[in-house]
């Protein structure tokens, strides 16, 4: 099923997203009704991710980063029941992203493309070297 659901993600528009999705409902729908049901609910939510050129989405859906920083930020502030103050827990998630980002050994797949993507996509707001 999983296979199936990325060939949602392959779609080069909403509107191929969508077949695919019928596709999926009309072969898995019966026996998972719960999550065909999720993603249409959710579908507003997804379909943007089809405004970006497919390099773009690429990096998109093969990161995991933003999920991977959440956990270790979640895993240093669960063990403390409470912060003195906001500039303390501002603190330590300034340190624990610095751990975090040493970790950081594994270049993105694609990203050279999805730079040049972004860059001629939001060039005001990318820096210049």
């Amino acid at each position: 099923m999983a296979a199936a659901f990325k060939s949602i993600y392959a779609c080069a528009t909403v509107e191929q997203a969508l077949q695919a999705l019928d596709e999926i409902e009309s072969e898995w729908g019966k026996d998972y009704p719960s999550i065909v049901q999720s993603w249409r609910r959710n579908w507003e939510r997804i379909i943007p991710f089809f405004d970006y050129p497919a390099e773009i989405r690429k990096v998109i859906y093969t990161t995991n980063a933003i999920e991977s920083v959440n956990m270790s930020l979640r895993k240093v502030t669960k063990s403390r029941g409470s912060f003195p103050n906001d500039d303390a827990l501002i603190k330590l998630y300034y340190l624990a992203l610095r751990n975090i980002s040493k970790k950081w050994t594994m270049p993105i797949q694609n990203w050279k493309a999805a730079l040049n993507r972004f860059t001629i996509m939001f060039e005001e707001r990318m820096p210049q070297h």
